[in-house]
């Protein structure tokens, strides 16, 4: 008679993890990355001579092998230099990632969904998500951008989807759905007193929309404002930033999704207070100098520097030396808020606040 306690082979596509009892391991924090301004040129200048490839996409991201999958600078965090000579242009892509882009050399123009802007050095704008979009050198002089994404997040998520030279009339959405006639009778209700309440199916996939659209922030206006926050005086303790606000992020006050950009003064010989926040920071300086004291080193830096300046979670804090300082910042906050997990210490004498579910910080303007 056959066996009919046999061995059933051991299926190895996963394993229990006991953590009875266990504590969390302390964050082991990665630490912060200055790319000096000598290594992003050199970079450029390789790209520049390369033949043009088939898509017209000069492109290298600046990969930190810490970060993990995705080729990030931060772990949810990817920049790419991106190059385009007199008279190329990109073809055609779309993909679910959103961008923030920054022109640091040249100009030229972007369609995105339709929609054309005309950029010039520092001037920066967004590109949403699954939109098809396009670059353009329509000048005499090299095209650089750099394009933060939040791929490196997707792709550790294994959802990355990029399509490429997409046709806009492939899939034209029906008028009408064949399931139109199928809706729930019942909606979505509530069933306790607190507030929870049953959503039917024909709600969970047909969400209310909040369309991102590609915004465009001219840095002859931005610089024009920041002027204003500069002669707030040594008093002040706050950052003088304007953050590049796109309405359709609400109340996580982001760019994109993802990520808020900032514009930001540092007057010269300004040093700030020690801080951090669980979002990741990456600060490109296009002019004067100063230093980041991240997690106890220092890490001086330059115009033309980009730096991974604040690691989430890591104390740091910044400051000028004799002369001011632009920078363009680059944060996964948004991101956080949404997820509920955006802590923040303004000082380290202060209590650390879960920001978006908490009040949060109030400055001495």
């Amino acid at each position: 008679m056959q066996d009919t306690m046999q061995e059933t082979a051991q299926d190895t596509s996963y394993y229990f993890a006991d953590h009875t009892g266990a504590a969390e391991k302390k964050v082991d924090l990665i630490p912060a990355v200055t790319i000096p301004k000598e290594a992003i040129d050199a970079e450029i200048e390789r790209l520049a001579n390369l033949p043009a490839p088939a898509n017209g996409r000069r492109e290298s991201m600046i990969a930190n092998p810490l970060t993990g999958v995705g080729e990030g600078l931060a772990p949810g965090i990817g920049v790419s230099i991106c190059v385009l000579k007199p008279g190329e242009r990109t073809k055609p892509i779309r993909h679910n990632a959103a961008l923030v882009n920054f022109c640091i050399r040249g100009g030229g123009q972007a369609n995105i969904d339709g929609k054309v802007i005309k950029y010039g050095q520092y001037d920066a704008f967004n590109t949403p998500s699954w939109v098809i979009y396009e670059h353009v050198n329509d000048t005499d002089e090299l095209q650089v951008r750099l394009t933060y994404s939040n791929s490196p997040l997707l792709k550790k998520m294994n959802v990355y989807i990029v399509e490429e030279d997409p046709q806009p009339e492939k899939f034209k959405k029906k008028s009408t759905d064949e399931h139109a006639t199928a809706q729930s009778p019942y909606g979505t209700f509530q069933i306790s007193d607190d507030g929870a309440q049953l959503m039917p199916y024909e709600k969970l996939i047909n969400p209310d929309v909040m369309k991102s659209e590609p915004l465009y922030f001219p840095w002859k206006r931005v610089k024009a404002e920041l002027a204003k926050l500069a002669s707030l005086g040594q008093s002040y303790r706050g950052r003088r930033l304007y953050l590049l606000y796109n309405a359709a992020t609400g109340r996580t006050n982001g760019t994109t999704s993802n990520f808020f950009a900032t514009f930001t003064i540092r007057p010269k010989n300004i040093v700030d207070r020690p801080h951090r926040h669980t979002g990741a920071a990456v600060n490109y300086y296009f002019a004067g100098s100063g230093y980041s004291v991240v997690e106890g080193k220092k890490y001086p830096w330059k115009a033309g520097d980009l730096m991974l300046s604040a690691p989430g979670w890591a104390v740091h804090n910044h400051a000028s030396l004799d002369e001011d300082v632009y920078e363009l910042t680059v944060q996964d906050s948004p991101l956080n808020v949404w997820m509920g997990s955006l802590l923040w210490q303004e000082s380290l004498d202060q209590p650390i606040e879960l920001l978006g579910a908490s009040t949060g910080f109030y400055t001495n303007r």
